[in-house]
């Protein structure tokens, strides 16, 4: 009878041991809404989560240091305006389809046919199937940050989207479902709710049975909500979007801090087509007014971790064209009041309209803060609230947008180009990321010299140059540079985002789930 017992004792310890190996894992994080899968209209964060885990692209970011390396492409080549890739064997889409170059020619066509997103990084190219596995892009003009924007070319199943498709693209299909190679795959997707994603086991690069099994993305959390869950145990990352003192009230409770230090800042963009802000003289009043020391200290979250550092100019400092550590702004009310003297208008007659990002509620510090320093000098403003969806509305017209927007701003591919000529040459207006509406010529031209320059030396001078240029024009308020920071359980390690040496440099590649490990 003891035997059987202890022979019973065994048993169902060993199904208890291999159910909990078996045990499905899952990962909870939050993002803002929306959450947009088709990936050539991907361009802030949330979107980039799901890009770089449904879908690959033919380069990725070194880990731990500059440069790309090959992942869809085994290797590349160039001369001049034309880039050869030659792309890696026996990679397969999820839904078997073996990747091409026609993929990769289809997904460059696609992105420009829609103009949406990221497109304005191909702007001129094209491409050619040379054979099955070695695709040609031919640029109208060298470009030095080709290859880092390549990083944002996920390729798509041309023949899935065309068998499944029921417009021109397939919008309305990839709006909902993925046709990628990533380790993910889309089980449900609501853009303004959730997207939950499952491990693809059959991915190119394998994925460790450690990683999440299944992914639940969630959008637009309440802040209290979110510290809730996860001291309950019920999430597992929260977004970067907390409150300063929530993070670190979730930190001092236990939780880990994760960081992402991508090449990006912080901006309060001055619409330079509205009135007083159509003056030069009036927008260096603002900029000089803005109290810069106050706002670093209201995003300290620990001794250590902090989610930005202080701003030396138009670019952050680590980049080509970066002012020195020297540098770093700071309040100047006398040359506030002397540009104010110097101004065509009478500020008296304004009221100055300060948005602020609803689901980030950071943001109405700052302009609280704003609302402050311009008080100060005897200038009227108001405050507005605005949701993203429909900020990112307003701004498509100059007289819709806000005198003063606040944005949190990266290099979409780790390079500066695509920084600063998104938010600055005069070819891309009213868009989300360039709501000051800038047209100067000589900014046009330093963004064009960065990008044509065939050496280090030239794309220092070339950006360097831009860098003077824009914060004499002061269209932008450069609040600081940023760090994101995230507060997250113990039940998940983060090693892209814990250890320097494995870091991409590029934000949201971080969160590629199949480099992390659930421990629980």
């Amino acid at each position: 009878m003891k035997l059987k017992y202890l022979l019973g004792s065994v048993v169902a310890a060993s199904a208890s041991i291999a159910s909990a190996a078996f045990a499905e894992t899952v990962l909870r994080l939050d993002e803002v809404a929306v959450g947009e899968l088709d990936p050539a209209k991907a361009s802030d964060y949330a979107d980039s989560i799901l890009m770089f885990n449904v879908y690959d692209t033919l380069v990725l970011p070194n880990q731990g240091g500059p440069g790309h390396s090959g992942h869809l492409a085994e290797s590349w080549s160039s001369e001049g305006a034309t880039f050869t890739f030659n792309l890696r064997d026996g990679v397969s889409f999820q839904s078997g389809n073996t990747m091409t170059a026609k993929d990769v020619v289809y997904s460059l066509d696609r992105a420009q046919a829609l103009g949406s997103g990221l497109s304005y990084l191909f702007a001129g190219v094209s491409a050619e199937a040379i054979d099955d596995s070695t695709v040609q892009f031919t640029l109208g003009a060298p470009n030095a940050a080709f290859v880092a924007s390549m990083v944002r070319l996920p390729i798509v199943d041309m023949a899935y989207v065309e068998a499944n498709k029921s417009d021109e693209w397939g919008e309305s299909l990839l709006s909902g479902t993925s046709a990628g190679t990533g380790a993910y795959s889309v089980v449900n997707h609501n853009p303004q709710e959730e997207t939950v994603m499952a491990k693809w086991d059959d991915y190119f690069l394998g994925v460790a049975d450690a990683a999440p099994d299944t992914v639940r993305l969630r959008y637009g959390l309440e802040a209290a909500t979110v510290r809730t869950l996860i001291a309950q145990g019920e999430h597992d990352i929260a977004s970067q979007w907390l409150p300063p003192e929530v993070i670190k009230a979730l930190s001092d409770n236990g939780a880990q801090l994760l960081t992402e230090t991508g090449t990006g800042a912080f901006y309060f963009k001055m619409n330079t087509t509205k009135a007083p802000l159509d003056d030069v003289n009036c927008r260096r009043a603002l900029a000089s007014a803005f109290d810069y020391a106050t706002a670093i200290r209201m995003i300290a979250i620990t001794d250590d971790v902090s989610a930005g550092s202080p701003s030396t100019g138009a670019i952050p400092v680590g980049m080509f064209g970066a002012n020195g550590t020297n540098m770093v702004q700071a309040q100047d009310m006398d040359a506030a009041k002397a540009h104010m003297a110097a101004c065509s208008y009478d500020f008296a007659d304004y009221d100055i309209e300060v948005s602020w990002i609803a689901e980030v509620p950071l943001e109405e510090r700052f302009a609280l803060l704003m609302q402050s320093n311009f008080a100060q000098l005897g200038i009227k403003s108001h405050i507005k609230k605005l949701p993203w969806a429909l900020f990112a509305e307003q701004v498509s017209s100059p007289e819709n947008t806000p005198h003063i927007s606040q944005l949190f701003v990266n290099a979409v591919t780790g390079d500066p180009d695509t920084l600063l000529y998104g938010m600055y040459h005069s070819s891309n207006p009213g868009t989300w990321q360039s709501p000051e509406y800038l047209n100067d010529a000589e900014v046009d031209a330093f963004l064009e010299a960065g990008r044509a320059a065939g050496s280090e030396a030239g794309r220092q001078e070339a950006y360097a140059g831009l860098n003077a240029r824009l914060m004499d024009l002061a269209a932008t308020i450069y609040g600081f540079d940023r760090q994101s920071v995230f507060a997250a359980s113990n039940r998940v390690r983060v090693p892209a985002m814990t250890d320097p040496s494995m870091a991409f440099g590029l934000d949201g590649l971080g969160f590629s789930f199949r480099l992390m490990e659930m421990t629980e």
